[in-house]
């Protein structure tokens, strides 16, 4: 579903990514191991559209996404890639139910559409009874959650997640690891995962280990 080849990235005089060449297979859990400065956030971030890379090309079934133009990458990143951050980035101001509905708004849903999918993920999640709570009045296992409904909103090719748990302690962050799987289960759904968490790593179908830019076995 996405290739990546020969994917180089380079800030100034330092090489980041030296020739990176993947595939991920639908309904895939992929996690990217390595230390840090081995080039693991800014591989996912040219995955998923956030960055160019300096060459090579990035595949989703076949469509090479690096020669788009701006809003057709935004489009596209719009309907088939959704992301998970270490730290939720829910907006502050909107409620739970509202945080969801924004990337189904952006892409063209009515306002109907979108509450009434919102209220899908929040129940399929446990998280009905918080829907009109805003970030602040929620817990850090329940944030998570929600960045993770937002993800799914548009129904994704793909969810990129940037060390997800990271900020968990060690319940939530079971439970957050858990949902991974059990959506992959129920819907099919494909994750990327970067993460320094062994025991995540340890559960996902295959792990890729970046070294200095590189995949190492």
């Amino acid at each position: 579903m996405i290739e990546l080849d020969n994917i180089t990235r380079s800030f100034g005089t330092l090489q980041v990514l030296k020739g990176i060449s993947l595939k991920v297979e639908r309904g895939e859990v992929v996690s990217i191991t390595g230390p840090s400065g081995a080039g693991k956030t800014t591989l996912l971030q040219i995955m998923g559209s956030l960055d160019k890379p300096d060459g090579g090309s990035v595949l989703y079934d076949g469509q090479d996404i690096t020669g788009m133009n701006e809003k057709e990458i935004s489009a596209f990143r719009n309907r088939h890639i959704g992301f998970v951050f270490q730290f939720h980035q829910l907006l502050p101001e909107f409620t739970a139910l509202e945080n969801i509905t924004i990337p189904m708004l952006i892409g063209g849903s009515s306002m109907g559409q979108a509450t009434a999918r919102a209220k899908e993920l929040l129940a399929m999640l446990g998280l009905a009874d918080r829907a009109e709570h805003k970030p602040s009045e929620l817990s850090g296992g329940e944030k998570q959650r929600i960045a993770v409904a937002r993800a799914l909103a548009n129904r994704p090719d793909v969810i990129l997640a940037d060390e997800p748990s990271g900020s968990l302690d060690s319940k939530n962050k079971e439970e957050l690891h858990n949902l991974f799987f059990s959506l992959r289960d129920k819907l099919g759904q494909t994750f990327v995962i970067v993460t320094h968490d062994e025991s995540l790593a340890s559960k996902t179908d295959r792990t890729i280990h970046l070294l200095d830019g590189t995949i190492r076995p």
